[in-house]
């Protein structure tokens, strides 16, 4: 029986565990904290829970125009927070599947501190266990990447901010990817006044340039303060009510100050203290570990997967590269993690997600038809007033199927999963339209972008046929 050792519980590392399992494995699951990892600690399940206590905060507000009279909304946040842990706690018990560990089983090695390898074959931890097995799966995920600028230390970071004992009167937060963009609608939406600070042109850098663009024009309505190229950052330096950071651009420098400033710049991978030369294993030039497409690093019987990787940082990315991870561990080392479509999108409000090409890159090798429907042309976002944000198909015009697809909206995020079944199945727009997609719901959409998509090819191929 083969013996392998999983460093790290989160989505990868659980993914990887049981699938070894499994496959028939002796397995050993280490962490040095509890079951779950990030994604229960602080990632998407508390985000999505106090994303969820936003939504309704800002539903609740227009409760009136429904006939439904009630007194202004008031956050208890103590009391959110209770909830929030009550959430975490009952997700550990049951959505992540523990009892399947114990029939499988898996020995579950918690709160065994930092691990670090003493060899090859050898992992020890902080509490001093000493585990020997014939593969290694590393699954260890990020950390938040620290700047070195003076003063850097007074800021806190995504994490810090879920766990903040009271709403802060202001914040900054500085860098505006998708954890910046979810930190600052949230505390937003709970009466925070938000700066949000991104040095780059845009918010959103690695979305389509059209949801970039809708989502800082919705951020500001919202009362957000959204400044893009605002330069580099000089230090940061307490004052009487929080903190200040100073930043300059092109000679001219300016300030911005709030309670607390959180640090949104960039993921790295947790390989601190985990001894990786003494294993054999090479870090790629991003300081992330280099890994095949078998999910194998530089030493062959060790396998890396999730955000330790710095592929897409992502929970179901992370599940995926963790099953072939241990796939490859136990067997024969022949499943490659291959061209996966890959849904991404983020809770804020309004919610945004892509799958696919933006239309950028789609233009770059492909003749591109580009469709965008509204939300306040639908009827489920008018029942329920939420009418901001838009539905982006790209298409390719040759083929007739959906290159990639951008949404900004109201439950954008499930309904970018449509388009990424459509897009694995290969389906061209008019096998689309033959699903009996249920109304009034917010996917309608999707139809109503394909159907407009397909009308318009369906047109330039007519005219082009007259002009023969």
């Amino acid at each position: 029986m083969k013996r392998i050792i999983v460093v790290g519980a989160g989505p990868a590392g659980m993914q990887a565990a049981l699938r070894a399992a499994e496959l028939g494995a002796q397995v050993e699951l280490v962490t040095s904290g509890g079951f779950g990892g990030m994604a229960a600690d602080d990632g998407p399940i508390p985000v999505r829970a106090l994303a969820h206590a936003a939504r309704l905060i800002r539903d609740a507000k227009q409760l009136g125009k429904y006939g439904i009279i009630t007194g202004e909304p008031v956050l208890d946040y103590q009391r959110l927070l209770i909830r929030v842990r009550e959430i975490i706690e009952e997700t550990r018990a049951q959505v992540s599947r523990r009892s399947n560990f114990d029939l499988l089983g898996v020995k579950l090695c918690e709160f065994a501190g930092k691990a670090f390898f003493k060899d090859p074959y050898t992992i020890g931890t902080e509490s001093g266990l000493n585990l020997q097995a014939d593969a290694i799966i590393l699954c260890v995920g990020g950390i938040s990447r620290r700047l070195p600028v003076p003063g850097f230390e007074l800021t806190c970071t995504h994490s810090d901010a879920w766990s903040l004992a009271t709403v802060p009167p202001s914040m900054l937060v500085v860098g505006g990817g998708d954890t910046g963009a979810q930190v600052a609608s949230v505390f937003s939406a709970f009466g925070t006044r938000v700066q949000l600070l991104q040095s780059g042109p845009r918010i959103l850098a690695s979305a389509d340039e059209d949801v970039s663009i809708e989502v800082a024009n919705a951020f500001r309505a919202s009362g957000i303060e959204v400044t893009e190229n605002f330069g580099s950052i000089d230090s940061f330096g307490k004052t009487a009510t929080g903190i200040r950071m100073n930043y300059s651009k092109d000679g001219v420098k300016g300030q911005a100050e709030a309670a607390l400033a959180v640090m949104a710049v960039g993921w790295i991978a947790n390989t601190s203290g985990l001894n990786l030369a003494a294993a054999g294993v090479e870090l790629n030039e991003r300081g992330f570990v280099k890994v095949d497409d078998f999910n194998r690093t530089s030493s062959p019987h060790i396998f890396a997967a999730g955000d330790i990787t710095g592929r897409l940082m992502l929970v179901p990315q992370a599940l995926q590269e963790g099953f072939v991870a241990a796939t490859n561990a136990v067997g024969d080392g022949t499943m490659q993690l291959g061209g996966v479509v890959n849904p991404v999108g983020s809770f804020t409000d309004p919610e945004y997600a892509q799958v696919g090409l933006s239309e950028t890159d789609a233009r770059k090798s492909h003749d591109v038809l580009a469709t965008v429907v509204r939300f306040e042309s639908m009827a489920r976002p008018i029942i329920d007033g939420h009418e901001k944000g838009f539905c982006k198909l790209i298409i390719d015009r040759q083929s007739q199927r959906i290159l990639g697809c951008h949404i900004v909206g109201e439950r954008a995020v499930d309904i970018i999963q449509l388009v990424a079944v459509a897009i694995t199945a290969n389906m061209s727009l008019e096998d689309f339209l033959r699903i009996p997609i249920s109304f009034p719901i917010y996917a309608n959409i999707l139809t109503r972008a394909v159907a407009v998509s397909l009308r318009e090819l369906k047109s330039a191929d007519q005219s082009a046929h007259a002009l023969k």
